[in-house]
């Protein structure tokens, strides 16, 4: 395992300056924040893919900048705005397989209850097997106030699918959606194959900080993935505002390599 790091901890920094600013820091594991639809450029993406590899660097995933509108695009209940957001999905996958990542995050729909479980859960695998055609893995992230929050959906999830399903596991989405970060990674069981970390103290009405600024359990994180064999990364995300100067962000990978070598 190995810390990483999102670009979307600079955000709104420019996702290539970002990148660079993250790659000099020392970052060698990498999720991109996909922010605008003309960064979906494919001159532009591998411009991207260049910048990592003169650093040695792998980009381990990336996150679509459509994640507020999935539920419109992919979890629609009108055809033709549904099959848009097929096709317009798949230009993401294609980007994945030019960046040669693993993963790509999806939020999924908001927590609307316009249809059941199972019908999300058929919708997830027909997305996910678009993915899949570019040898790349879509995964569900546990998002506040979409319908992934819930431990009880993603247990489900998990199985109804028959584990033919991944996880993005976030500490900081679990803490704003009010459940406890280890019971939303028991529902996820061991299909969780990708990782957000940040910490809190909710005694001060943080629910984001940087690694080691809170009470996070870190030995007790990584104990358990030990537990399920998980042998991703540790990406580090935290949004602009949760530290004030860029070199907290190296210092944070700094603490998280002792939990995981």
């Amino acid at each position: 395992m190995h810390t990483g790091i999102s670009t979307a901890c600079l955000y709104p920094m420019e996702t290539e300056k970002a990148l660079r600013t993250v790659l000099d820091l020392g970052f060698k594991k990498l999720e991109i924040f996909i922010n605008a639809y003309s960064e979906m450029n494919h001159n532009f993406i591998k411009s991207l893919k260049d910048m990592a590899d003169e650093y040695g660097a792998k980009i381990i995933s990336i996150h679509p900048f459509s994640s507020v509108f999935e539920t419109l695009l992919l979890f629609s209940n009108y055809p033709r705005r549904l099959q848009d957001g097929y096709d317009f999905y798949r230009k993401f996958a294609e980007i994945a397989q030019i960046l040669g990542t693993k993963f790509t995050v999806l939020h999924g729909s908001r927590n609307f209850k316009l249809y059941t479980n199972e019908e999300y859960y058929e919708r997830f695998a027909t997305v996910s097997e678009i993915f899949n055609e570019y040898g790349i893995t879509l995964a569900q992230e546990n998002v506040y106030m979409f319908r992934g929050q819930d431990p009880e959906f993603l247990s489900s999830m998990r199985k109804y699918l028959n584990n033919n399903v991944s996880f993005v596991f976030d500490v900081k989405q679990a803490i704003r959606a009010g459940y406890d970060p280890f019971e939303v990674l028991k529902a996820m069981g061991d299909r969780v194959a990708h990782i957000h970390v940040n910490d809190n103290n909710i005694d001060i009405g943080r629910d984001c900080m940087l690694p080691g600024k809170g009470k996070m359990d870190y030995k007790k994180l990584n104990d358990y993935l030990r537990q399920i064999d998980y042998k991703g990364e540790w990406i580090i995300e935290v949004y602009r505002q949760d530290f004030t100067n860029i070199d907290e962000l190296a210092e944070a990978g700094k603490f998280l390599d002792q939990y995981i070598v």
